[in-house]
This record gives C-alpha cells, sequence and structure tokens, in this order.
C-alpha cells in the first residue's frame, strides 16, 4: 500500500513542474487588444473626429469578434493538448451480485454452487511518462497556434483601421473638392452669361459661345461624378461604424488637415519584423519544427505508469475495513513493432509542411520589403507633387493678382479676370488631392510596418 502511495506522489511531482510552465505560459499570452488600435500614432493627425471613430469600429465589427473567438478556441486546444501532459484520473464504482450455479473445482477441493456480493469503489491512475519530451512538444505547438491567431487579430486591426482611415480622408478631400468645383461652376455661369451678353451684342461668335456653354456642363458632369464619390465614401464610413442611415458621419473641414512632416524618408528594412504577417509565419516554422520532431519520437516506445487505490469487499459492511484496502501499481513500455508506415509518413508530412512553411516565411519577407519599398517611394513622390503643387497655387495667385491690378487699370478685361480666378481654383484643386495623397501614403507606409507609430521612430529603425 504504502510502495503505490509512494508512486503516485512520483507521478504528481513528474508533473507539477510541466503544469507550472503552462499556467506561466497562459498568464503572459493574455493580450489587450485595444492597443491593436494604436491611437498614439492616430492622434499625430490631429484630429479627434477621427480618432473617436477609430476607437468605436472594434466595438461591432464581427470579423474582429470572429478573431476574439479564434485566439480562444486555440487557447482551449493548448488547454486540451497540455491535459494530455497530466496523469489522468478516474472512478470506477461497482456494485454486483455473482450468481455460481455450478460446482467449481480447484485441485482436489470443489467449491458448491453460491452467490455472493462484490464491492468496488477504486481510483484508477494512469500516466504516461513523457520521459522523450513528445507531450510537451505537441502542446508548444499549439501554443504557436494562439500566437498565429493573436497576430492575425492585430493584423485585421492595422488593416481596418488603415482603410478606414484612408477613406476618412478622402472623404474630407472630395467635401473640398466639391465645394471649390460649385465656386469654379459659379465663375463659369458668370462667363457665360457674359458671353450670352456679348453674342447678342454681335462682339463674339456663336462659337465662342457654345464652347463656354460645353465647359459649363463638363463643370457640372464633374461635379455630379463628386457627389456620386462623397455619397459612396459616406456609405462606406457607415458601413464601417456600423451608424443608420440617417446618421451623419462627422469629420473634419479639409482647411484643419495636419500634415505629418515627421516621418522620416528611409526607413530600415529590418522594421518588417514587427509585421503580423512575418510574426505569423515565424511562429508557424516555429509550430511545425515542433510537430516534425514529435513525429520522430513517436517512434519511440512510450513508458505508461498506472495504478489502483481504494477497496474491494464481499459485504458492505466490511467496506471499510483495513482488510479491505485495495492497491495495485504497474509500469508497461509500449512500442509499436508494426503500423503499416503510418509514423513514417506522419514524419514525412511534417517535414514536407516545414519546408512549405519556410518557403512562406521567405516569400513573405519578400513582399514585406517590397511593400515598404512601394509606400517610401509613395510618399516621397507624393511630398515632391504636394510642395510643386503649392508653388504653382503660390505662382497662379500672383497671376491672378497681376490680371486683377491690370483690371483696375483698364489693361485687362473683367473676363480675363474670371479665368484667373478659375485657373486659381483649378490648382487648388490639384493641391488638395496632393496633401490628401501624402497623408494616404503615410498611413500606407504605417500598414507596411505593421503599425509602428511613424512619427516616434528610433534612429535604429529610421535610417
Amino acid at each position: 500500500m504504502k510502495k503505490v502511495i509512494i508512486i503516485l506522489i512520483i507521478i504528481f511531482t513528474v508533473v507539477s513542474d510541466v503544469y507550472a510552465k503552462q499556467n506561466f505560459y497562459e498568464k503572459n499570452s493574455v493580450e489587450n487588444t485595444f492597443k491593436y488600435l494604436n491611437i498614439e500614432w492616430w492622434e499625430n493627425f490631429g484630429d479627434e473626429i477621427l480618432t473617436e471613430h477609430i476607437k468605436s469600429l472594434y466595438e461591432n465589427n464581427n470579423d474582429i469578434k470572429n478573431t476574439e473567438l479564434k485566439i480562444k478556441e486555440n487557447e482551449n486546444l493548448v488547454k486540451i493538448e497540455f491535459s494530455n501532459e497530466l496523469p489522468q484520473i478516474g472512478f470506477g464504482g461497482y456494485i454486483g451480485r455473482e450468481f455460481r450455479s455450478s460446482v467449481q473445482q480447484f485441485g482436489s477441493m470443489s467449491i458448491a454452487s453460491y452467490a455472493q456480493n462484490n464491492f468496488q469503489f477504486p481510483l484508477t491512475v494512469s500516466y504516461e511518462v513523457d520521459i522523450w519530451g513528445k507531450k510537451r512538444l505537441k502542446t508548444k505547438s499549439v501554443q504557436q497556434a494562439v500566437i498565429i491567431a493573436q497576430q492575425a487579430q492585430r493584423a485585421l486591426f492595422i488593416s481596418l483601421t488603415s482603410d478606414f482611415a484612408a477613406n476618412y480622408f478622402n472623404l474630407i478631400k472630395t467635401d473640398r473638392l466639391l465645394e471649390i468645383q460649385n465656386e469654379i461652376i459659379k465663375i463659369q455661369q458668370e462667363i457665360v452669361s457674359r458671353s450670352q451678353d456679348k453674342y447678342k451684342a454681335g462682339l463674339c461668335s456663336i462659337n465662342e459661345l457654345l464652347v463656354e456653354e460645353k465647359l459649363l456642363t463638363v463643370m457640372n458632369e464633374e461635379k455630379n461624378n463628386l457627389k456620386e464619390k462623397q455619397e459612396v465614401l459616406i456609405n462606406v464610413l457607415k458601413a464601417y461604424l456600423s451608424i443608420g442611415e440617417q446618421d451623419l458621419v462627422k469629420r473634419k473641414h479639409f482647411s484643419d488637415i495636419v500634415l505629418l512632416e515627421h516621418i522620416p524618408e528611409k526607413i530600415n528594412s529590418d522594421i518588417i519584423d514587427n509585421r503580423p504577417d512575418y510574426i505569423q509565419q515565424e511562429a508557424n516554422i516555429k509550430r511545425l519544427g515542433y510537430d516534425v520532431r514529435a513525429a520522430k519520437k513517436e517512434m519511440l516506445p512510450s513508458i505508461i505508469i498506472s495504478g489502483q487505490i481504494g477497496l474491494n469487499s464481499y459485504r458492505f459492511a466490511d467496506l471499510f475495513k483495513t482488510s479491505t484496502q485495495l492497491a495495485n501499481a504497474g509500469i508497461m513500455p509500449v512500442f509499436d513493432i508494426f503500423s503499416g508506415g503510418k509514423k513514417i509518413a506522419l514524419l514525412r508530412l511534417r517535414k514536407y509542411q516545414y519546408e512549405e512553411a519556410v518557403n512562406n516565411y521567405q516569400q513573405t519577407i519578400f513582399e514585406a520589403v517590397k511593400e515598404l519599398n512601394t509606400s517610401m517611394f509613395d510618399l516621397k513622390t507624393a511630398k515632391l507633387n504636394y510642395y510643386e503643387s503649392q508653388k504653382q497655387l503660390k505662382i497662379q495667385k500672383e497671376i491672378y493678382n497681376n490680371i486683377k491690378y491690370k483690371e483696375k487699370i483698364g489693361t485687362a478685361s473683367e473676363s480675363d479676370m474670371l479665368y484667373a480666378a478659375q485657373s486659381v481654383l483649378e490648382t487648388e484643386k490639384n493641391s488638395i488631392s496632393n496633401k490628401i495623397n501624402y497623408t494616404i501614403a503615410a498611413i500606407s507606409i504605417y500598414k507596411a510596418t505593421g503599425g509602428k507609430n511613424l512619427c516616434n521612430l528610433s534612429k535604429s529603425e529610421g535610417l
């Protein structure tokens, strides 16, 4: 009896260290998903409305809810796999009555027919000693699946917030372009009115009048396209925010847009280590590495320790006496001599999967560096174009002021001044587009770097 108890104590002592490691893992795997929103980065735009929208994005998004469920699913798979590392304890009570109708012969001794009761209440314990570390490897493999699920959620947050912000700024741009287009149309209507007066007075040809009227229709068509784009963007943002058709999408005016000036023009390519897809592929390689090692150890023999402790009596009144104590223990090595090649096939399968994961990992690095370089080039181009359009706008305003002065002194007509005013507005439209393009390019780099705050990059990250 004492030996059995000692064996059972040894079993629990062996697994105590494993349990401690598992408990540590679970505590450190819990992450606050709200930090994936990276509010600190979005605050750089100086738009509290955008920040509030970003905060509310995840509340009603079904895709995010599904990623949270996926993480919980994998965490429970870890617990299931970990349970295989622990001893299995079961209770198998038995109460029965045996009837022997024939004589039982034991050598020269014979026992007549009889009937008797049998009461058994044993606890059965079995434990496969993880002497080769096979079960621990399987648990580690599933733990990597949790990391993969967490990074999938992080990737969704980065993609969701970036796409929303890009649409948000495009809507602000469209709002401003629509305002300017209305001003241009108003000026063109004045030009058409003056051309009609000139034609009636015989001061211009019918073709000149038709050209101006045609230009007015083109401008109205552009206005209609802008209105359509505005409605589409509003509906897209409403879908992101899960608000009703009657609700308004709050947004700032274009004049309040802050241009991010502190984004480095060069970024170290090592920053892709922060990308969710990179971390996912890295975790997948580790996961399959554990699977390969576990598949190798499947070919080794298993050592199973089992035992029982409890009570066994033929009379219920004697059940709790010392003489009815039941105890047994044993160690059983198990080795598959022939399994039809299943274990070798499993090992080969894991190796192929591992090689595939390595190839995916290398391809992910290639795609990540490509995306980062493309985003950096787009940002540089957008920045240069914005400053060039600002110069053009400044020049065009000077031209307008000169024509305005000439009109005042009688060397230029009022129509010349209207044309010059239109040119200023058209140039301003180009400047507006370039400013928003620069902002969206900055968001693209944020996405390409895996959600890094580009305004606070350290010298080691920015070249």
